[in-house]
């Protein structure tokens, strides 16, 4: 058995995905990093966008809005602001959830009320990390 890496996505509502898994690619703030077995430890902040997730030669996508990474030497964990699986979400429901986020956002300035600026932003946050999964996401890799 090729070795793997125990992959836990935890947000304040619920454990999102938890797995041993192949290979694991994200955003962080120094730009795209692929974390394999034995990488070394690390800790660093999380951009809004899509995580790809490599086990056993398929693919699975996770959207989220940020957070934290941690790296231990059996771990990742991601504390993540916000964070969704992708099965059956295309780029059309993302385009649709950036438009509302973004009208959101309009209503919001225009009422001038700060605390809900803060749900619109996360709002739409949220949205353009779904929009970033969708405009990348590819077909699952078929095992040979």
């Amino acid at each position: 058995m090729a070795d793997k890496i125990r992959f836990e996505v935890v947000t304040a509502e619920s454990k999102v995905y938890l797995d041993n898994v192949d290979e694991i690619v994200l955003w962080g703030v120094e730009g795209q990093m692929g974390i394999l077995p034995h990488h070394a430890p690390l800790l660093t902040i999380l951009i809004p966008g899509y995580i790809l997730v490599r086990k056993d030669n398929e693919e699975h996508y996770l959207a989220a809005t940020g957070g934290i990474l941690e790296v231990l030497p059996d771990k990742v964990i991601i504390l993540a602001d916000a964070c969704d699986r992708t099965e059956g979400y295309d780029l059309t429901m993302a385009d649709v959830a950036k438009k509302r986020a973004e009208w959101i956002i309009e209503e919001t300035l225009k009422a001038a009320a700060s605390k809900d600026h803060a749900v619109a932003e996360a709002a739409l946050l949220r949205s353009l990390s779904w929009v970033r999964m969708a405009q990348k996401k590819k077909p699952p890799r078929k095992a040979i």
